[in-house]
């Protein structure tokens, strides 16, 4: 059985403990008072009527305390009033005659005089007392915190009443395949060790950010019913150096007394980075963190029967020795999810959720393509929050498209005011986009062009491919290119070479980028064909300042005009196709004047007459 989880102590429950000491010791206190102070509600009179009627008869006797005088009528039990007599004479001096009333003289109490005396000595003594303890208190819980700097900050799960299981995550079938072998061992040991087998130490998940790493992990633990201890890399590192290792040591520690356990390390590249990288040399505090995961992961004690879970979405910066047979033993890609999957995701988050008729779950997924998982959850919320402000029941199809084009491509800004001409180059603009896409044959179609600014834009040509894509072939990412171009080259033939404005600025970046990347990373050019020239842009500053290039500056020379010659290419065709279609570039920018925005079906009628140059084809 899993050790349970002690409970954490509360910041100032000491506190609280002292505040609610003092404030019972101040309350007996006034009660004590109230009770040993003479209390009574004997009518007050005057002391000549006390003596007349006594000379009279009328009263059965007089108790004098000092100058206090209590009166018992004739026909009473006990004193019902009570008179001041005057210091320094008796009542018989006043004219009181002895032979009509008893008269009892009684000695003064001291008793509130000697409770107050106690009290002006007690409370300061009890408040000096009360102050040290709690500075005390205090000492000592500032020790504790620095006795335990050293301590492991992980949190134990997987023991909660509300789970996440497999069943709760829709699609990565593979990664929910290797996960489930590690659990089936912690549930069944004994049916592996039968055959030889040994379960892996360590199972890392790569993945894109919002894949669901940290949601797979958690359904470890909910799978498991084993203890379960999650930390964050960034946890592990402190100022000071060897704090790190002492916090690794620690969980450790903690994982093995409650072994069989899981840890997981969310972030692993906090602490997990290349050694030698940093400008601490061996000593530095992140790397005697790694030494002392690593040795803990594979060190001479084995057989410990923890496994250790870790999530980064920067597997390439990670030590090699991290990643060896014998610490991590196995990689689990967690992927961007494919349609089958985004559909079964947006059904998962509207499974809660109210829709109508109009919304079709399917066409989304088909639109959707390059989303994660975080992404089609924001998607489902945004839509919710969208019917909300609305005030509807339900979500419709409208709030769904607005919710997707808020995520996939920002808000819509219709409070900015554009001037009649500002919103004539943005049609253009936007139209010479469109157009060459709609007209090169291995361009994604036109889904949506929109002069209303959105998110960092003025406009937005939206382009969807038809279904998901593993790879990208030269002739697609030229049409990429070109259609890129389109719109600097649209505000070109419209108003000259001089006129062209900074609305571009955007895409000749994305352009350049991937022009780059085909030179690069792809050996996509004609120039330098086949050769790759990959630069690790993820080390330190440190390593960029001291190593050299892969290349050579004659190399770097041809890397520049590779790129060059594929973005002038890309420009000469997209001139091609625009001039080609000028009617066309005409009729869609009055549109786009007209209408704002134009879905699909309005694009593609507006462009049906268009042309395709022979000088723009590439075959």
């Amino acid at each position: 059985m899993a050790a349970q989880r002690p409970a954490p102590k509360k910041k100032g429950l000491n506190l609280v403990r002292l505040s609610l000491f003092w404030a019972i010791l101040i309350v007996g206190t006034l009660a004590a008072i109230a009770i040993f102070s003479p209390q009574d509600n004997l009518k007050e009179v005057s002391i000549s009527s006390v003596i007349q009627r006594a000379n009279k008869g009328e009263i059965k006797k007089i108790e004098i305390q000092g100058n206090d005088v209590k009166v018992t009528p004739k026909n009473a039990d006990k004193p019902t009033e009570r008179s001041v007599k005057e210091g320094g004479s008796s009542l018989y001096e006043q004219g009181l005659k002895q032979d009509k009333t008893e008269v009892a003289v009684v000695p003064p109490s001291t008793t509130g005089d000697t409770f107050w005396n106690l009290a002006v000595i007690l409370i300061p003594v009890l408040i000096i007392v009360g102050f040290f303890m709690f500075m005390m208190r205090q000492a000592q819980g500032q020790n504790n915190q620095a006795m335990g700097f050293g301590k492991s900050k992980a949190k134990l799960y997987g023991l909660d009443k509300e789970k996440v299981l497999f069943d709760d995550i829709a699609g990565n079938e593979s990664a929910k395949q290797d996960l489930e072998e590690v659990v089936d061992f912690l549930k069944h040991p004994k049916k592996y060790e039968a055959l030889g087998a040994k379960i892996p130490k360590g199972v890392l998940l790569v993945g894109n950010p919002g894949t669901g790493k940290t949601m797979l992990a958690r359904a470890v633990a909910g799978e498991a019913n084993v203890p379960f201890f999650s930390i964050s890399g960034s946890e592990f590192v402190e100022m000071f150096v060897g704090v790190g290792a002492s916090r690794v040591r620690d969980l450790f520690a903690k994982a093995k007394k409650n072994a069989p356990a899981i840890i997981f390390i969310d972030e692993i590249d906090a602490v997990g980075r290349k050694r030698g990288s940093g400008m601490g040399g061996g000593h530095d505090e992140r790397e005697q963190t790694l030494n002392q995961i690593l040795v803990e992961m594979d060190g001479f004690e084995t057989g410990t029967n923890v496994i250790v879970l870790a999530a980064t979405n920067r597997a390439d910066v990670l030590d090699p020795a991290l990643l060896r047979p014998g610490r991590f033993d196995r990689r689990t890609q967690i992927t961007l999810p494919e349609k089958k999957d985004r559909e079964a995701i947006l059904k998962v988050h509207f499974k809660k959720k109210p829709t109508d008729d109009t919304v079709k779950i399917e066409r989304l997924a088909a639109k959707t393509a390059g989303s994660s998982g975080a992404d089609l959850a924001n998607i489902a919320n945004e839509a919710a929050i969208i019917a909300a402000r609305r005030n509807k029941k339900k979500i419709s199809n409208d709030e769904l498209t607005e919710a997707f084009e808020k995520v996939a491509i920002g808000p819509e800004r219709k409070s900015k005011i554009m001037s009649d001409a500002d919103k004539e180059m943005t049609a253009y603009h936007e139209a010479g986009h469109a157009i060459v896409g709609h007209v090169l044959p291995d361009s994604d179609p036109v889904h949506k062009v929109t002069i209303i600014p959105r998110g960092g834009t003025g406009g937005v040509t939206w382009f969807l491919p038809p279904e998901d894509k593993s790879y990208t072939s030269i002739v697609e990412f030229k049409d990429i290119l070109a259609r890129a171009m389109g719109g600097r080259i649209a505000e070109e033939l419209k108003y000259g070479k001089d006129r062209v404005t900074t609305g571009a600025g955007s895409d000749l970046r994305k352009a350049t980028e991937i022009a780059r990347d085909m030179v690069i990373e792809q050996g996509m050019s004609d120039g330098l064909r086949d050769q790759v020239f990959h630069e690790d842009n993820g080390g330190m500053v440190f390593d960029k300042i001291t190593h050299e290039r892969p290349y050579s500056d004659a190399t770097a020379e041809k890397i520049d005009e590779n790129v060059k010659t594929i973005l002038e290419e890309a420009a000469g065709r997209a001139r091609t196709v625009l001039k080609a279609n000028t009617k066309s570039l005409d009729a869609l920018a009055a549109a786009l004047i007209e209408e704002e925005t134009l879905e699909e079906e309005a694009v593609a009628e507006i462009l049906k007459d268009t042309v395709l140059p022979k000088e723009a084809a590439l075959y």
